[in-house]
């Protein structure tokens, strides 16, 4: 059995009686400053412990939403009807996606970029549409020539005007001349102005009166109106509400529609007369926009390569006049992937501060073209996507966003000018690691901090002791 005595003689911190020891002041006041300095560092490392730390790393993009890109925008044109308004896509693999509806939504919107009402439809026709063949004869003249001294009168004084909005120099003006004016005279033979009084044809050279045109807010030609007389008028500048006519423009279908609103007047005045609820009414007349403003609401879907979204005026009837297109806009929401809650964002943002700063760089920006930059200006934005994921100790993806930067210009264009996002995604991704410390680490740094201010305490102790003594034999003389 082993005795006690050979227990005691491997005891590390063997005690020397308390006689024996001696306390000096000096001692007294390291020790204060060692404990001192024990509170203060143990402190700091219990901070470091409990605080979070990350890592980051570059890595070959390993995204798990796939092969596409979700793109969510909301961006006001001052300048751009919703009647013409269209979203493009395309890529570098050869997609080539026109005028999206499906996840697209359109508003009408002021001068102050604020909403006139509910969201503008401006579905497309289904087939296109149909002209009279041309012939060679001479074109009759059946419509009335209207300009800004005598609009006003017709439109108070027929219950319907329809009026052809045109430009001499557009393709789809010229093949619509022949037809508008057979029916104007067929109409003005059958529905006399001066006998029956109920309807007639007009037409407007926005060449020559383009500001009636633009009070209008025409921008493509041809553009078929129908205004109403009475309930129409709106209180707010005496303008009329009136509809757009997207249906077929050969003689035949002109004169129908044409017979069709007439038939759809009331036989008693209180009776309004927007109540014409034939499929073909449906089909070809739909309300015009009543601003000459547009916004465009909705997201798009891309393959993860260079591409472009592209804002533009489109139709596949109608001509724009490229000097008067001004694609002016402003930015208010333009994100990539998908959408992270203010709550996450604000997390991630308390634990890596720099996170989070540039996935919607451009949210609020204006680009607005200004006239001394001239007519035919195309706004270009060229952005750089790159993603990035934040994954916390416990292996939570706690956010996968896009981060973007944006270079803008504008440049002189040989085409219709439009809006162009040109999108060039990095084939590299940024992973943020959550990192935390382990309790291991913190017991072993606690022990260091208290061992090592003990023993350099002790050391200084030893020095300022022996110093001490030193200088009062000195005092006393003694030789040694």
């Amino acid at each position: 059995m082993i005795s006690s005595s050979k227990i005691k003689s491997v005891d590390f911190y063997r005690k020397i009686p308390r006689d024996l020891t001696e306390a000096s002041l000096s001692g007294a006041g390291l020790s204060i400053v060692a404990a001192l300095a024990m509170i203060f560092l143990f402190g700091m490392e219990l901070n470091s412990y409990l605080s979070v730390t990350t890592s980051t790393q570059v890595i070959v993009d390993k995204s798990s939403d796939g092969d596409y890109l979700r793109i969510d925008f909301n961006i006001s044109f001052p300048a751009l009807s919703c009647e013409f308004a269209a979203v493009d896509v395309s890529d570098v693999l050869g997609t080539n996606r026109l005028n999206l509806t499906k996840t697209v939504r359109k508003f009408s919107i002021d001068s102050n970029l604020r909403p006139t009402g509910a969201e503008f439809h401006s579905e497309p026709a289904a087939n296109s549409i149909k002209h009279d063949n041309e012939v060679n004869e001479e074109s009759v003249e059946g419509s009335v020539v209207l300009k800004t001294q005598n609009f006003d009168k017709y439109a108070h004084q027929f219950p319907i005007t329809v009026v052809n909005f045109y430009a001499p120099w557009c393709y789809w003006s010229q093949r619509l001349k022949p037809s508008w004016e057979k029916a104007a005279k067929i109409i003005k033979e059958r529905y006399d102005p001066e006998m029956d009084g109920r309807i007639i044809l007009g037409r407007v050279d926005c060449t020559e009166d383009g500001d009636l045109c633009r009070s209008h807010h025409i921008q493509g030609y041809p553009s078929i109106r129908i205004f109403r007389k009475g309930s129409d008028v709106r209180s707010n500048h005496g303008h009329h509400d009136h509809e757009s006519y997207y249906g077929d423009r050969d003689t035949d279908s002109l004169v129908k529609t044409m017979e069709n609103l007439v038939a759809s007047l009331p036989s008693e005045s209180q009776k309004l007369p927007l109540e014409d609820k034939s499929d073909v009414a449906k089909n070809t007349e739909r309300p015009a926009p009543s601003t000459g403003g547009c916004r465009i609401d909705g997201y798009v879907r891309v393959k993860k390569v260079p591409g472009n979204l592209i804002f533009s005026a489109r139709s596949n009837a109608h001509s724009f006049d490229a000097s008067q297109m001004n694609m002016s806009h402003v930015i208010n929401h333009l994100s990539f992937g998908r959408k992270v809650s203010p709550r996450v964002m604000s997390d991630v943002k308390r634990l890596i501060p720099y996170v989070g700063s540039s996935h919607d760089r451009l949210n609020g920006r204006s680009f607005i073209n200004t006239h001394d930059l001239g007519a035919n200006v195309t706004m270009e934005h060229y952005l750089q996507i790159v993603k990035t994921e934040v994954i916390t100790r416990k292996d939570y993806k706690l956010v996968e966003e896009y981060e973007y930067t944006a270079h803008s210009s504008v440049a002189q264009s040989l085409h219709i000018p439009v809006a162009k996002f040109h999108l060039e995604l990095s084939p590299m991704q940024v992973l943020i690691t959550e990192n935390q410390k382990s309790f291991s680490h913190f017991i072993t740094n606690v022990c260091a901090i208290v061992g090592g201010i003990f023993t350099v305490a002790g050391i200084m102790d030893a020095i300022l002791h022996n110093t001490i003594r030193l200088m009062k034999k000195v005092e006393l003389g003694k030789n040694f």
